[in-house]
């Protein structure tokens, strides 16, 4: 399978060759597809929320008033969850919220979501992104000539470069992530992806693994 390789201006850049078996046909690979994206949202939690129960209410243990006699009803504790500032029932306490998943199964989820991306023509390959200046100005000038649009875009790049780093972090749409670091939530998550051709390869590289 070849893909269109475009140049910073929009215009033809050659051709990149996807090996065959890159896109998984079927279903094989749907379920893993969700499993990691899950895997991925529950390891961002914190988990830290916290609530103290009856017993964890700073506070007197004396009775608030006698048992019998005074017309209200019985009460035993100041931290009774019935009351303000009393204890929480059932209330969240920390958690580990982390899944794990195996490699070739994350790996597999990848290579899936990537080749539903790539079928529905929401993947784009430029050759190179170079900019003289970390002016934001150019940088959203190379993005209008990719007409990749004005909803998230995902740009992935083989290694971080100061100037393109710089100039787009002013553009709230456009979100740039190394090609190591890249995951499936990412790639469901955008709305069009922008490869350059040496991250699309060590994409490739890292999904042909054994």
């Amino acid at each position: 399978m070849k893909i269109p390789v475009l140049n910073s201006e929009g215009g033809a850049a050659g051709e990149f060759e996807l090996r065959d078996d890159f896109i998984i046909k079927g279903s094989r690979g749907q379920q893993t597809v969700r499993d990691a994206v899950v895997a991925i949202q529950s390891n961002r939690r914190s988990g830290t929320a916290c609530t103290k129960t009856l017993g964890e209410v700073a506070g007197s243990g004396k009775k608030p008033w006698k048992q019998k006699g005074t017309g209200r009803a019985r009460a035993g504790s100041f931290a009774s969850p019935l009351w303000r500032g009393g204890g929480v029932v059932f209330g969240p306490k920390p958690r580990d919220w982390s899944l794990g998943m195996p490699k070739k199964v994350r790996r597999l989820a990848l290579q899936k979501a990537l080749g539903e991306r790539l079928a529905t023509g929401d993947v784009v390959i430029v050759d190179t992104i170079t900019l003289k200046t970390p002016k934001t100005k150019e940088f959203v000038s190379v993005v209008k000539n990719l007409k990749v649009g004005d909803r998230s875009v995902l740009l992935v790049v083989d290694k971080p470069e100061k100037n393109l780093m710089l100039a787009s972090g002013n553009v709230a749409y456009v979100t740039v992530v190394d090609a190591s670091n890249l995951n499936v939530y990412d790639v469901t998550l955008a709305h069009k992806l922008v490869f350059m051709r040496a991250a699309f390869q060590k994409v490739e590289q890292r999904l042909a693994k054994d």
